[in-house]
């Protein structure tokens, strides 16, 4: 009897023994098999999201403190500061340890904290010689390369004829007269200086020329969209004078053309003219043209029925259909009319002061 108590007091006190793990601690027999090491559980960790790890089981393992996390790096590519094609593609999960800045709302000057700006051109850039290929190659070498790169960026040599107007003009009421005008000009030279020839002329229809000049011009930009003309003008009709001419011509606020110019003629006489236009586009070939020309004189001029003051004014309005840029017809309408003493002195010869005339011109370029 108290043999079966001590055998089964020993069996109660192996129980709990035999019931712990000792899988991991190896084997003590010659039949014990190796077992490797355990590897790391990044999912118990948190270092990976739940979508990559397996399913739990039943039986859970107490995760194992995390480690304190690592100074993040510079995300570079997320900053900003490198093109796009230097940089990863973007993947559903981010690589951990990461900082996004993307969204810090970082200016576009990323220079360091005192540092002067990106946009700023540092000293040294400018304290280097004009001509720094002249200290290797030297100036003598270099100056036909500069010369040939001024001539291809704006010093080239080109020309164009310009026949602004060449129209037929109808009167609309009983005294006036039909006619004809002429306007045009030409050019050769480069984009800062050139030379300019000017023409422009009108007469009756069937009858005789009534006013004809030409002008020779040298013309040098004085800016970006304007051009000072000097030179001299020559009128054929309606009597043999000379001028000398100064004068600006180029595009103003608005797209407007402007051509103003001052004339001295030889018997001192001292005029003015003044020409202004804008082309409006309906279409890429439809385009509407306002115009007015302004005629002014310093003085009384009786032999050519001049007096001091606004001589003449012309606003017109014309539509032109571009067939082709280089050729375009176009109709008109335009009210000519003599003002101040100049009108008194066609009212004292029996002329009309005013009047308005349907327009059918041409203009072209080549």
């Amino acid at each position: 009897m108290i043999r079966a108590l001590l055998l089964t007091g020993a069996a109660l006190a192996a129980a709990p023994l035999a019931a712990q793990d000792h899988s991991m601690h190896g084997g003590h027999d010659g039949a014990a098999t190796d077992v490797a090491p355990a590897e790391m559980d990044h999912c118990a960790m948190g270092h990976l999201p739940p979508e990559q790890c397996p399913p739990k089981s039943g039986a859970q393992v107490e995760p194992e403190p995390e480690p304190a996390p690592k100074q993040p790096e510079m995300d570079h590519c997320a900053m900003g500061h490198l093109p796009p094609e230097q940089c990863p593609p973007k993947t559903g999960s981010a690589a951990h340890g990461k900082m996004d800045h993307s969204a810090h709302g970082m200016g576009t000057d990323k220079s360091a904290p005192g540092a002067a700006p990106e946009s700023a051109v540092p000293a040294r850039a400018l304290a280097g010689p004009r001509y720094a290929a002249d200290a290797i190659w030297g100036a003598e070498a270099m100056a036909p390369s500069r010369a040939q790169l001024a001539r291809e960026n704006g010093g080239m040599k080109t020309g164009m004829v310009l026949v602004e107007r060449l129209e037929a003009r109808f009167a609309t009421d009983r005294g006036g007269k039909d006619g004809y005008v002429w306007d045009a000009q030409g050019w050769y030279g480069g984009d800062i200086s050139r030379f300019v020839i000017k023409t422009e002329g009108e007469g009756e229809l069937g009858g005789a020329l009534e006013d004809a000049e030409i002008q020779a011009l040298y013309s040098h930009a004085i800016g970006p969209f304007f051009d000072f003309q000097g030179g001299v003008r020559l009128d054929a009709e309606p009597e043999t004078r000379a001028h000398l001419v100064l004068g600006v011509q180029g595009l103003a606020p608005y797209w407007f053309h402007v051509d103003g110019a001052l004339f001295l003629s030889d018997k001192g006489d001292l005029t003015a003219r003044l020409e202004a236009e804008y082309d409006q586009k309906i279409t890429q070939q439809w385009i509407l043209q306002p115009r007015i020309e302004v005629e002014l004189s310093a003085q009384d001029i009786p032999e050519r029925e001049i007096g001091a003051g606004i001589t003449k004014i012309e606003p017109g309005l014309r539509l032109r259909y571009e067939i082709v840029p280089e050729f375009a017809p176009y109709v008109g309408v335009e009210y000519e009319a003599k003002l101040g003493q100049t009108a008194d002195i066609a009212r004292a010869d029996g002329k009309d002061a005013d009047g308005i005339k349907v327009l059918v011109g041409l203009r072209g370029w080549f």
